[in-house]
C-alpha cells in the first residue's frame, strides 16, 4: 500500500485512535469517561423532567434551562459512547458516512449551546432590566421561535459542511488520533486544496460562537449598569444572585473552549494527548457540571427535585 500514489487512493473508513500515547491507560481513562455520561444523562434527564413535570417552573428562564439540557444529552451521546466503544473494546472503525455524521452533530450542538447561552443572558437582561414587562416581552411563542432560530441556525450553518467534506479525496492516511471526528481534523488528510473548508469554518465560528459571546457581554454590561443603579442592597445582590448559575455555566462552556483553541495554535510542543483530552473536557464538563450548578444555585429547581426524590408522606 505505501508503494501507491496517495492521489489513487480513497480512504472510506477510519480509525480512531482514542488518546494517543495513551492506548496502555484507555481502561482507566474510560473510568471518568463513563462516570461523567452517567451524571449527564442522569442529571440532564432529571431537569429536563422536572421543568416540564412542574407548571410552577414553566417561565422563561428554565425553559431555556430545559434547551440547553436537551444539547447536552445530545452533545454527550454523540461522543462518549464512541470513546468508550474505543477504549473498552477497541472499536474505532468508522465509516466516512458515520463520521461526518458525528461531526455534523458535535458542531451543530455545540453552536446550539452557544445559542441557548446568550438567550438565557438575554432573558437575564429583560427580567432585571425591564422586570415589569417581563412576561409581555418573553412570552411562550416567542420562546417557541427563539428555539426553533437556535437550532435552525446551528443546522443550517454546519449542513454545508457536509457537501464540502463529501467533495474530497481521503488519501493521506485513515487513522485519526482522536476519540471522535472533528471538521478541519477530517478535512487535512484529503489531498485536494482544503482552503474553502478552512475558510468556511472560520466564518461559522466569527458569525456563531464569537458573536454569541460579544453579545453575551454586552449584555452584562447592561445587566451590571442596571445593577448598580439600584439603591437597594438587597435588591442588588438578589439581582446578581440571580445571574450566578448562568455566569458559571458560560464559564464553564466558553472557558476550556477557549484554553483548548490557544494550546492548539501557540502550544505547538504540548504532547497529541494533551490537545485530545482538553477536547474532550470541552465536551463532558459542561453536559455533567451543568445540572449540578442549577441544581445547587437555584432554589427552585432544588426544592422541586428534592420533592420528587424525597416526597412527604401523607
Amino acid at each position: 500500500m505505501t508503494t501507491l500514489n496517495h492521489t489513487s487512493v480513497s480512504y472510506t473508513m477510519f480509525h480512531l485512535l482514542g488518546i494517543p500515547g495513551l492506548e496502555n491507560q484507555h481502561m482507566w481513562i474510560s473510568i471518568p469517561f463513563f462516570i461523567s455520561y452517567a451524571t449527564a444523562l442522569l442529571g440532564n434527564s432529571l431537569l429536563i423532567f422536572v421543568i416540564l413535570s412542574r407548571r410552577s417552573l414553566h417561565e422563561p428562564m428554565y425553559l431555556f434551562l430545559c434547551m440547553l439540557s436537551g444539547a447536552d444529552v445530545v452533545l454527550a451521546t454523540c461522543t462518549v459512547p464512541q470513546a468508550l466503544a474505543i477504549f473498552w473494546f477497541h472499536a474505532g472503525e468508522i465509516s466516512l458516512n458515520r463520521c461526518i455524521t458525528q461531526l455534523f452533530f458535535i458542531h451543530s450542538t455545540f453552536i446550539s449551546e452557544s445559542g441557548i447561552l446568550l438567550v438565557m443572558a438575554f432573558d437575564r437582561y429583560i427580567a432585571i432590566c425591564y422586570p415589569l414587562r417581563y412576561t409581555m416581552i418573553l412570552t411562550r411563542t416567542l420562546i417557541g421561535k427563539i428555539g426553533m432560530t437556535i437550532f435552525l441556525r446551528s443546522y443550517g450553518t454546519i449542513f454545508p459542511i457536509i457537501f464540502l467534506l463529501k467533495r474530497l479525496n481521503f488519501c493521506k492516511s485513515n487513522i485519526i488520533p482522536h476519540t471522535a471526528c472533528e471538521h478541519i481534523a477530517l478535512a487535512r488528510y484529503a489531498c485536494n486544496d482544503i482552503r474553502v473548508n478552512i475558510w468556511y469554518g472560520f466564518s461559522v465560528l466569527l458569525s456563531t460562537v464569537t458573536l454569541d459571546v460579544m453579545l453575551i457581554f454586552v449584555s452584562y454590561m447592561l445587566i451590571l449598569h442596571t445593577v448598580f443603579h439600584i439603591p437597594s442592597r438587597d435588591a442588588r445582590h438578589k439581582a446578581l444572585n440571580t445571574c450566578g448559575s448562568h455566569v458559571c455555566v458560560i464559564l464553564l462552556f466558553y472557558g476550556p473552549g477557549i484554553f483548548s483553541v490557544l494550546t492548539e495554535r501557540f502550544g505547538r510542543h504540548i504532547p497529541p494527548h494533551t490537545h485530545v483530552l482538553l477536547a474532550c473536557v470541552c465536551i463532558l464538563a459542561p453536559p455533567m457540571l451543568n445540572p449540578i450548578i442549577y441544581g445547587i444555585k437555584t432554589k427552585q429547581i432544588r426544592d422541586q427535585v428534592t420533592l420528587i426524590l424525597f416526597p412527604k408522606k401523607i
